[in-house]
């Protein structure tokens, strides 16, 4: 098997076919395990804060926001089990806030404190005037919210509250407590938010990570000169900033894409970055393109990845054939070691 990157651009574009194939049998997966990442928070953590707000709370009888707060103040990871009832994200309960309590809580405030949450989620909770009125506010709404339950809606709508744990106020929210939840149930909201969803997102840098770090290691044992650039960064003469230069944005001979996605929609969103490198490159003229990829999502569509062929002109990678990185493109012209 001949992979794209050993072929000729004429080779690619008088039989595309071979080669995407060949890329996507050596495309790898790793959704099924993830970073934890700074601030995950484990199983018996998580339960710490809901056995103690269960105990403020009379086993959810009565939603008192004083006995609430004291409760977060003292055992801060009871604020994530507070939010995790009522299933909001920490932006969404900071926008409730400020509609239904009139005190400014900005999505900013709402986010730090989350993660400072769950950075040291059992130590006790320091404010001062003005994030103390925020909190407060915060759990106010909560508390409010969770003994009301879900509102009626329109036939063709759905209430985000409508779950078996809130959907008629404190009287289900204590009911789950006391009995459980039925299995059918648990899976039906499971199927609704997917599992790990909320986890999936906040570690989404680190999956890539991992692919810049290999590449990483492939450019430093070559001791090939390399820019790594920061998120959002703008580089002068470019729209699009790659996440590598070599051997520098002062002197652009190889920009490399480290592009990893499990979903179909976004690596094609990835693949039209690349091809756009591609075109600012003049056909190759100005630098040479690289795109290093991973995940099942590049693997679904044969179109994206024909485009992507012919914008690198055959320079596309995956994990299995990054130890060939260096021989097979213009970063053997750098290569020192």
């Amino acid at each position: 098997m001949k992979y794209p990157f050993e072929a000729s651009l004429e080779e690619i574009q008088q039989d595309p076919e071979p080669f995407v194939s060949s890329v996507f049998s050596c495309l790898e997966s790793e959704f099924l395990v993830m970073p934890k990442g700074q601030g995950f928070i484990d199983y018996p953590i998580f339960e710490q804060g809901y056995e103690s707000l269960k105990a403020s709370t009379s086993c959810f009888r009565e939603m008192r926001p004083e006995a609430v707060l004291k409760t977060i103040t003292e055992k801060p990871i009871a604020l994530v089990v507070l939010r995790t009832m009522l299933g909001f994200t920490p932006p969404e309960l900071a926008y409730l806030t400020t509609q239904r309590s009139g005190v400014e809580v900005p999505q900013g405030f709402v986010r730090t404190l989350d993660r400072k949450i769950r950075m040291t989620p059992t130590a006790r909770l320091s404010t001062n005037e003005q994030s103390s009125t925020r909190l407060k506010a915060l759990v106010e709404v909560a508390c409010q919210m969770l003994t009301l339950g879900a509102p009626a809606v329109a036939s063709d709508a759905v209430h985000r509250l409508d779950k078996a744990d809130t959907k008629a106020g404190l009287q289900t929210v204590k009911t789950m407590a006391e009995i459980g939840v039925p299995y059918a149930m648990l899976l039906y909201e499971r199927f609704l938010g997917r599992p790990f969803a909320g986890h999936r997102d906040s570690v989404s840098e680190l999956v890539g990570d991992s692919l810049e770090s290999a590449i990483e290691d492939v450019l430093s044992k070559a001791g090939i000169s390399y820019r790594k650039t920061k998120r959002a960064e703008r580089i002068a003469g470019l729209d699009q900033t790659p996440d590598f230069i070599i051997p520098s944005e002062f002197n652009m001979k190889v920009l490399i894409e480290a592009k990893i996605t499990e979903d179909d929609g976004t690596a094609r969103d990835k693949a039209t970055r690349i091809q756009h490198l591609g075109e600012l490159s003049d056909n190759g003229q100005r630098f040479e393109v690289i795109a290093c990829i991973g995940g099942r999502g590049f693997g679904v569509r044969r179109e994206d990845m024909k485009k992507m062929l012919l914008a690198t002109h055959g320079k596309v990678f995956t994990a299995k054939t990054l130890p060939m990185l260096v021989e097979n493109t213009k970063l053997k012209e750098f290569k020192t070691i």
